[in-house]
């Protein structure tokens, strides 16, 4: 193996702990664990990070229904993760958990130098959060009325709180877009938040003080730190800093955060101004990867359910082995690109490029050499074209994995890597060494064959490494090699190889039935969703008392149109009895006035008037949402009244 190629520090998101993970989430940590084991291979000193972020008020909420304290619930489903990694043999060299003491001590500390430097100011905060994400809104940023991020329901929020002054750090954050382009990428996610600056940008809520699960604020301790300046802080408090810097010496600035491409805006707007605040240098890249679709939306266990697809990694791997899977997420999507994920899709990819290709040409090889070389890897001692050919390809791909891999192009790096694998079955067919074999004076074409053949698994062992570790240990024990390590420089050249004993092993990869499994698929997913109960998510729990003191009441919509200033919104003259009042409704999407004229519907009829764009809203309308459009609540009652 190379060494003093420098260092290279990755990161995955930290996951937040609600649920256990599926497939979509097993994407990511993929990919970092392949560059990681790829940078490892060539010889650079790896620091690879994963972990969770434990904190927050939907954690506190879980929890509580749940009937534990959030630090038993967390406790639980991290280990669920923890034990995923180990089965997937995912190589993280440090798993950070933002209940830790060493991260908690350490945000604290971050967030007094942030203080002390004149960015932490107390307030209070008015506005619209998202309570899965964690997140406040603006009216004008929410879809249909919703969460831009996860497209769920908003609720108003006011608290008091401290805040970050991140519009101060604005100039800066577009100068390092524009002058550092490789900073964010793909160019799409760049663009984005581009846009997403100069739309300008508000102050950032740090705290809160209406839950309890979280960092408490050193200078105040009815405040706990909001989460993006606790999570985010991980990949520096994970290498010591501020108070044992060894490793963040050594290792800081990071090279890659990967990160989904729905938490990219923190990544490269709050991260990076953050740091910033505190004089710290920045990651010098951070990578947005699409996401896993199944019916044209992202990848989540419930919807797999409805789709008849297997999402759970577990049984995935339990089939069908780690390194199956972990090719299949990294060949078949694009880096940067949303791809769609079925169990047909995965399990052709499976047959075509790991069975018909590579098992079967591991499988004709060894064999072949049991059979016309007494199991023992023979010299060669001819040459021709053909062989040229084929030694040009195996020895000129792994610089072009290189090339490929320095962009983050798994599935590219691996369309390099089958070209010297198909091209190796092409050989055998063009050799025919079946026929070399029954003509003596042909012998020493038939042990050069037999000779080139194992050299091209032999170099296609080094190539899969970083993707398929598992698979690559075993091409290299039935081709004689189980007492060697792969090691990046010997994929260069040719004819390493003379004398070896190659042994059979069972086949790499077995061919699969695919509409057998399918069948069985489809069943396993329906019993495992049935016997499964995944909670809700869930606004805060309220009680009885809370409920009755909402006010429904039966309108007729009068008047409908469109608000002059926002594409999204409906603006409905509603006739309750007596009165009639304006009620504005973010559902110009789904449905044009003119058929909304005339409905008799439900009205939250003692909610706070609100601004909306310039216009008052008395009141909500109430809809109900069908996984596709919003459905109004109708009834046939009198105007005017109460309703529940």
């Amino acid at each position: 193996m190379s060494k003093d190629k420098g260092t290279y520090y990755i990161t995955t998101p930290i996951y937040y702990p609600s649920a256990n993970l599926h497939v979509g989430h097993t994407y990511c940590t993929v990919m970092a664990d392949a560059m990681a084991r790829f940078k490892r291979l060539c010889g650079y000193d790896v620091r690879f990070l994963t972990g969770t972020d434990e904190h927050g008020q939907k954690i506190e909420t879980l929890a509580k229904a749940k009937g534990v304290s959030p630090q038993e619930y967390v406790d639980e489903v991290v280990d669920g993760i923890k034990k995923l990694w180990k089965t997937m043999e995912i190589s993280y060299d440090d798993f950070i958990r933002t209940t830790e003491p060493r991260h908690v001590e350490r945000v604290q500390k971050i967030f007094m130098k942030m203080y002390e430097n004149g960015d932490i100011y107390k307030g209070e905060y008015e506005g619209l959060y998202c309570t899965p994400c964690e997140s406040f809104w603006t009216e004008s940023q929410l879809v249909n009325g919703c969460c831009p991020d996860c497209g769920r329901p908003v609720q108003a929020a006011k608290e008091e709180a401290y805040f970050f002054k991140l519009s101060k750090y604005a100039d800066k954050l577009l100068e390092l877009f524009e002058k550092n382009p490789e900073f964010l990428q793909p160019d799409s996610r760049r663009n984005e938040m581009i846009s997403f600056i100069k739309q300008g940008l508000d102050d950032l809520c740090i705290s809160r003080s209406t839950f309890d699960w979280g960092i408490p604020v050193p200078i105040d301790e009815k405040h706990v730190i909001y989460v993006w300046l606790d999570a985010l802080t991980n990949y520096i408090t994970a290498l010591g800093y501020p108070d044992d810097t060894e490793l963040y010496d050594k290792y800081w600035p990071a090279n890659v955060h990967l990160v989904g491409k729905e938490i990219v805006r923190f990544h490269t707007i709050i991260w990076p101004a953050m740091l910033m605040s505190a004089g710290l240098p920045l990651p010098k890249q951070v990578l947005g990867h699409g996401w896993l679709l199944l019916g044209g939306e992202k990848v989540s266990k419930s919807k797999a359910a409805k789709a008849g697809d297997v999402v759970d990694p577990v049984i995935l791997i339990e089939r069908y082995g780690i390194d199956a899977l972990k090719y299949f997420l990294l060949r078949e999507y694009t880096f940067g690109q949303d791809g769609v994920f079925t169990n047909e899709v995965m399990l052709k990819r499976m047959n075509y490029d790991l069975a018909n290709d590579l098992g079967n040409l591991v499988s004709r090889t060894v064999s072949m050499i049991e059979k016309y070389c007494n199991g023992v890897i023979p010299a060669s001692t001819t040459n021709d074209s053909i062989d040229e050919e084929l030694k040009a390809v195996a020895v000129g791909a792994a610089s072009k994995v290189e090339k490929q891999m320095d962009k983050f192009a798994f599935n590219m790096a691996l369309e390099e890597i089958w070209i010297v694998v198909r091209r190796a079955n092409k050989y055998i067919d063009e050799k025919m060494p079946w026929v070399l074999a029954k003509e003596p004076e042909h012998k020493a074409e038939l042990d050069t064959v037999m000779h080139n053949l194992a050299e091209s698994l032999r170099i296609i062992s080094i190539l899969i490494e970083p993707f398929m570790h598992t698979t690559s240990k075993e091409i290299r024990k039935q081709i004689g090699l189980w007492y060697s390590e792969a090691e990046w420089e010997d994929a260069f050249v040719f004819d390493k190889m003379n004398g070896e004993q190659v042994k059979k092993g069972k086949a790499i990869f077995p061919r699969i039935d695919i509409e057998k499994e399918l069948e069985e698929l489809a069943a396993l997913g329906s019993a495992k969703s049935e016997n499964e109960s995944v909670p809700l998510d869930l606004k805060p729990e309220i009680t009885y008392d809370d409920f009755d003191k909402i006010d429904f009441r039966v309108g007729t919509i009068i008047k409908a149109e469109k608000h002059p200033k926002a594409d999204k919104l409906l603006v409905f003259q509603v006739k309750m009895g007596t009165e009639t009042r304006q009620v504005i409704s973010g559902v110009a999407e789904d449905f044009k006035p003119e058929e909304m004229v005339g409905q008799k519907v439900i009205v939250v009829a003692n909610l706070k008037p609100r601004q909306l764009r310039g216009m008052e809203s008395k009141g909500m309308l109430l809809f109900a949402e069908n996984g596709k459009r919003c459905e109004i609540v109708t009834t046939t009652a009198p105007d005017g009244e109460s309703v529940g």
